[in-house]
């Protein structure tokens, strides 16, 4: 007589049943395991080209860090040259300014003008510079005072000063645009 209302049932099929459960979860498990094993595969192919991609990007950077270090020598190069030209430039004029000075200071040299010979104020009694001979063949010349010479002097000094500076930003203008 069935027990609350059940048929009984066979031993067979419940080793049917039983042996079919063992076979789907085997399979199930089989599965599982395969695809564990295509996708490990398939992440460790990904994390290779990962590693070779990235590989490759910090082997560019460096070739351009090296490339952009490489460019900035040799423009620190260029201007530290061009440094030297314009100081050495600058110690030429103060030397040459200088001597000039002196040699205003001591009178071994006068500073001159010559005269207009057209002009209606040359009527006037300016001596002329003695002299020997001259470039200018006898023209006549004014002396100027010694004081009047060294700030005219000075006022070229300033203007070569001026134009090696000037040169010089010209030159680190350049060197930049290259």
């Amino acid at each position: 007589m069935p027990v609350f209302g059940l048929m009984p049932v066979s031993c067979r099929a419940i080793g049917l049943v039983v042996f079919l459960a063992v076979l789907t979860g085997s399979s199930a498990a089989l599965a599982w395991h395969f695809q564990d094993w295509r996708y490990g595969r398939q992440l460790a192919e990904q994390a290779r080209v990962h590693t070779e991609t990235l590989s490759r990007l910090a082997l560019a950077a460096a070739t351009q860090q090296e490339a952009e270090q490489d460019k900035r020598l040799a423009l620190e190069q260029r201007l530290s040259t061009s440094e030297q030209t314009h100081y050495r430039a600058l110690s030429d004029a103060e030397r040459d300014q200088g001597r000039l000075r002196d040699r205003l200071a001591t009178a071994d040299v006068r500073l001159s003008v010559l005269l207009d010979a057209h002009d209606a104020a040359s009527t006037c009694a300016v001596p002329a510079a003695s002299g020997a001979g001259g470039m200018d063949h006898g023209a006549p010349r004014a002396r100027l005072d010694p004081a009047h010479a060294q700030r005219i002097i000075a006022i070229t000094d300033a203007g070569d000063r001026g134009l090696i500076a000037l040169q010089a930003c010209q030159a680190y203008v350049r060197a930049l645009a290259r």
